[in-house]
């Protein structure tokens, strides 16, 4: 990613997409390689939210607009697994506004899930690999008759109760999504070795419209995949 990464021209704004456990450590490592520190340093900020909404971005935009405890430059590095709507909306004027001195690192896992108008407003950075362990169980899942497919979600879905107040923990509408990307890279690996009706794949593209929506079922929607894909 460092080589994207200009510490003589910094672009006010990066949209990185990828993991954010590995993209977040990077940008930190890049921070520290042009002299800044991100611990103990009150001009760093990293907020990290499995969803980040409304009041996160109207807190974003009151936090960027503070003058900073140093002379030097300001940074935000935001990791979330789901941008809501209203919350790219809410952002959009101060992304297009470059504040002077300030620097955005926005990382999500999928890109195509957020407004074209929200990232055009980035210098856009793909930093993604494979789908990493979800790639196994989503090769299990198609082989899985239907009950065993539908005891696994029942159990992929839960969440622990250890993350049940934790805020940058995984929900399970992120756990669907991701697993959704996974499973449709799984079932065109397998179009040119084994026929199917691929109408799966349009019903989970209306799946995770859904799962992006306030109020929606994980569980229900992903059941309906259960249904939906072919046993291969």
């Amino acid at each position: 990613m460092k080589e994207h990464l200009d510490k003589n021209n910094l672009h006010h704004a990066y949209l990185i997409e990828g993991a954010r456990e590995q993209i977040v450590v990077e940008i930190l490592e890049f921070l520290k390689s042009v002299g800044v520190e991100s611990t103990g340093n009150a001009d760093v900020t990293h907020i990290t939210l499995d969803s980040f909404k409304i009041d996160d971005a109207r807190n974003l935009k009151s936090y960027a607009g503070e003058k900073g405890y140093t002379a030097g430059k300001k940074f935000f590095i935001v990791s979330t697994n789901n941008f809501l709507l209203e919350a790219q909306n809410t952002l959009l004027k101060m992304f297009e506004e470059p504040i002077e001195n300030t620097h955005f690192f926005v990382v999500v896992p999928d890109v195509s899930a957020l407004l074209k108008t929200f990232v055009s407003r980035f210098f856009l950075i793909s930093h993604k690999s494979d789908f990493g362990p979800g790639s196994q169980n989503a090769e299990d899942f198609i082989k899985m008759p239907l009950q065993a497919r539908l005891d696994f979600l029942k159990n992929f879905l839960a969440i622990p109760e250890e993350d049940e107040e934790n805020l940058s923990a995984e929900s399970a509408r992120t756990k669907a999504l991701k697993f959704l990307n996974s499973l449709e890279s799984a079932l065109q690996a397998k179009m040119s070795k084994v026929p199917f009706d691929t109408s799966c794949f349009h019903h989970i593209f209306k799946v995770r419209e859904f799962l992006r929506m306030p109020g929606s079922s994980p569980k229900t929607l992903m059941e309906s995949v259960a249904i939906v894909v072919p046993n291969l």
